[in-house]
């Protein structure tokens, strides 16, 4: 199929589409409110400026396009020329200027990996929500799976190890406090 617009018309309509405050990333900030979850909106501070910062859980959500990050596509070998990437269920790369969006999608992908990457060594966790699972049906299950993956990173952070007991020969080692010397 043909584009329908020219490349000017084209061009004014992709540089209108936002990055941040989207109807994803909107449905998941208001699920979060709603169940109690207080957060930070894109942390300058944070390496990958994440769509949303719960900074008590140490966690990062970013919530993806399916076509932005090219969700279920996957990407060929470097050396392959690139432009036999096939479309996913959700992510349908256009046939028009293929080669200019496989290398954007595959350069957001890289992009984004190394973002996770970063965060993860800086001991934060990393949770990624694809605009995809965000339909009216899978909405609840899916963040109820984000409620469960924070319920652990807070548990994880503030599980304290248990001190054992002294054994007796330890306990007869150590001085009584009423024993003197």
């Amino acid at each position: 199929m043909t584009d329908t617009m020219t490349p000017e018309q084209r061009h004014r309509c992709m540089s209108h589409i936002k990055g941040s405050g989207t109807k994803p990333e909107l449905k998941v900030r208001r699920w979060l409110w709603s169940h109690g979850y207080r957060y930070r909106l894109n942390v300058k501070s944070v390496p990958g400026k994440p769509d949303i910062v719960l900074r008590t859980y140490r966690t990062a959500i970013f919530v993806n396009g399916c076509f932005w990050h090219g969700h279920g596509v996957a990407e060929p070998p470097i050396q392959d020329s690139g432009f036999k990437v096939q479309s996913s269920k959700c992510c349908k790369i256009p046939t028009t200027n293929r080669e200019f969006w496989v290398n954007k999608i595959r350069r957001n992908q890289e992009r984004d990996r190394e973002n996770y990457r970063v965060l993860q060594e800086n001991g934060w966790q990393v949770i990624v929500v694809w605009e995809c699972q965000l339909t009216p049906k899978r909405l609840e299950h899916t963040m109820r799976e984000v409620e469960l993956l924070l319920n652990e990173k807070m548990l994880s952070l503030y599980r304290h190890k248990p001190i054992p007991y002294a054994t007796e020969e330890e306990a007869c080692q150590l001085p009584m406090a009423a024993e003197g010397r």
